[in-house]
């Protein structure tokens, strides 16, 4: 059984008149890549590119925000690995000009798709983490994983980073050869975020009078070690009235909320779960903070400097370092450190929200990084004649 083609109404997806980009990846559950996703089918379609969105399983709250001239093939694949055959089908069939894989586990399966169809079409692959921690700090799992994209990536035509930081960890961990490694930012500043953001936050710590919120997004997982945050939190709730709110699902919920009775703090963090429009909470809350222990280039920091929130952030490998302009925009404190931490927040807290330009995150908007993108992955492209 083929992939399903998912046709919406009105649609036309003219093959051939277009060049023809394909986005794989597991699902668009929530999450940083898969927003990556969306944005950037949003600016190849407005750049009047064909997109093909191919999917392991047609899933997750971003399906929604896909634009409309983008068709969606589920692979209907209950695990990335059964995704390989029906994937290699479609590359066969359908022959797009290039597949961009999402996520590690992806571009290995459209790594093996691709020589499967014994097809021409170029494969890239997307770095969207720092290989040398992944590999560090995983489990056994996460170090085979790395030996095989170690092999796997050598057969793509060139892998895509998000940032300079995460370049240099792949190349250096996968063996990479850097002259096929090219950096270029995600397309997260869209022209509706600011429109996002002025949606009032629906939960009653916003109101005015309350305390203020310091807030975290982000799946809750060890990598984005929300547990410092926390602790931090309580360190600084001896030196001012605050509360903590934390946006974001994962496998650590139970644990974090053990950890949060621990603390005593139950009465202050909140733990909403995920949230499709976090935009007006970054607006509201008085401080963002990311805490993780290592990223590729996180969107929601890039988010957040693009609101205007007040930011504290690790200086983790790789990303925010880039992103804040090594302090310019925000602070960076190590990885780990509850106190310095907890000292940030504070002075973020009493002092003034800063005022930034566009400046500071053009380089992350929707028009620049797409054209990027199709510079990387397609041959050059006619002007049209006047």
């Amino acid at each position: 059984m083929g992939p399903a083609f998912c046709e919406r109404d009105g649609m036309s997806h003219p093959y051939r008149a277009s060049p023809l980009v394909a986005l794989f990846s597991p699902s668009l559950c929530g999450g940083g890549a898969e927003r990556v996703l969306v944005n950037l089918a949003c600016g190849m379609v407005a750049d009047g590119v064909s997109v093909d969105v191919v999917l392991a399983s047609a899933k997750g709250p971003f399906l929604a925000d896909l634009p409309a001239d983008a068709r969606v093939i589920d692979l209907k694949a209950s695990r990335i690995a059964y995704s390989v055959i029906p994937l290699a089908r479609y590359l066969r069939d359908v022959r797009p000009d290039a597949l961009l894989g999402f996520l590690d586990h992806a571009n290995i399966a459209a790594i093996a798709a691709a020589a499967l169809s014994r097809s021409c079409t170029p494969v890239f692959v997307g770095i969207h983490n720092t290989w040398t921690e992944m590999h560090e700090r995983g489990d056994r799992r996460l170090r085979m994983l790395s030996r095989i994209a170690s092999i796997a990536y050598r057969s793509a035509t060139a892998e895509i980073a998000v940032s300079h930081g995460a370049a240099a960890s792949a190349e250096r961990c996968l063996r990479l050869d850097p002259s096929k490694v090219r950096v270029i930012y995600n397309p997260v500043i869209t022209k509706d975020l600011f429109s996002k953001a002025e949606a009032p936050a629906e939960h009653p710590w916003f109101a005015p009078g309350q305390p203020p919120v310091v807030l975290g997004v982000g799946r809750l997982t060890e990598q984005k070690q929300f547990a410092t945050l926390v602790a931090s939190f309580a360190r600084l709730r001896t030196r001012c009235a605050a509360r903590l709110m934390i946006l974001g699902e994962g496998e650590d919920r139970l644990a974090l909320e053990a950890f949060i009775r621990e603390l005593g703090l139950s009465e202050c963090v909140a733990l909403p779960g995920f949230v499709v429009n976090p935009y007006p909470y970054m607006r509201s809350a008085a401080v963002f903070v990311l805490s993780s222990a290592y990223e590729g280039l996180p969107t929601v920091l890039i988010e957040a400097l693009a609101i205007g929130a007040a930011i504290v952030s690790t200086d983790c490998p790789s990303g925010p370092s880039e992103i804040l302009d090594n302090c310019r925009h925000g602070a960076l404190v190590p990885v780990g450190n509850i106190e310095a931490m907890a000292d940030a927040i504070y002075e973020a807290l009493t002092s003034d929200r800063p005022e930034r330009d566009a400046d500071a995150w053009t380089n992350f908007t929707v028009p620049v990084a797409t054209a990027a993108y199709l510079e990387a992955m397609l041959p050059p492209r006619p002007k049209p004649s006047h």
